[in-house]
């Protein structure tokens, strides 16, 4: 698997947990907010290196890293995922995926075999407001659909997080969001921050921390949850 980049060392992107992160290129999703423009447009993807760096890097980090994130981009869009996966697991490390949930057969394949220990999936919006916010004209949903319901089956530990931008979210939207994952484990509202490498910034922003504080209020209803991160 060809990997664009590697943090190697986090204690955010895998909570409770010492870990680096690997940065896969390439994403079906052209999310405006994305702040990652750099792993998404294919003109602008980074020299990639193959997963042997990354399994030497890890292989001197035993002991002193438990984990690692495996994120995107979209890290489902690598076919061979699984033989990476295996790698790293054999090295004694936990592994988290973040994926956008849209290829719910690999998901599921690659849980099963027991590759990955920790899911976390991007919910983007309510549903009726998801093509806009991913940047697409038409998204069938059907896909999403089927990963948000796999993680809510309980088969593998699991957090839903939305990163919530002014522009693209309302309280409204928000609420219809929590509906559609009703019972979730774990629901995190991100902040958005623009990092320099947004992939549209125009007309987009960030909620404040008290406003982000009110927005996950409003949806503790439906997802009791509910937590506020980046503020």
């Amino acid at each position: 698997m060809l990997i664009s980049g590697l943090q190697k060392l986090t204690l955010l992107d895998y909570p409770g947990t010492v870990a680096c992160t690997v940065f896969t290129g390439g994403c079906n999703f052209r999310c405006p907010f994305c702040h990652n423009a750099p792993l998404v447009l294919p003109e602008e993807l980074p020299e990639a290196a193959d997963d042997s760096e990354v399994l030497s890097f890890l292989r001197k980090r035993a002991g002193v890293l438990d984990g690692v994130a495996v994120t995107g981009g979209e890290p489902l869009l690598h076919r061979d995922i699984d033989g990476f996966l295996e790698k790293v697991h054999a090295l004694g490390f936990k592994v988290k995926l973040d994926t956008n949930g849209s290829f719910p057969d690999r998901l599921i394949e690659i849980v099963r075999a027991g590759l990955v220990d920790r899911v976390a999936m991007d919910i983007k919006n309510s549903p009726e407001l998801y093509a806009k916010t991913v940047g697409l004209e038409k998204l069938d949903l059907s896909a999403v659909e089927r990963s948000k319901d796999f993680l809510l089956s309980g088969e593998v530990d699991y957090e839903f997080r939305t990163t919530v931008v002014r522009g693209l979210h309302t309280k409204e939207s928000l609420i219809r969001a929590a509906k559609w994952i009703s019972g979730a484990k774990e629901y995190y509202l991100q902040q958005f921050k623009d990092s320099g490498h947004v992939l549209n910034i125009g007309g987009l922003g960030a909620y404040d921390e008290k406003e982000m504080h009110d927005l996950a209020d409003a949806v503790s209803e439906y997802v009791p949850s509910v937590q506020v991160r980046g503020v």
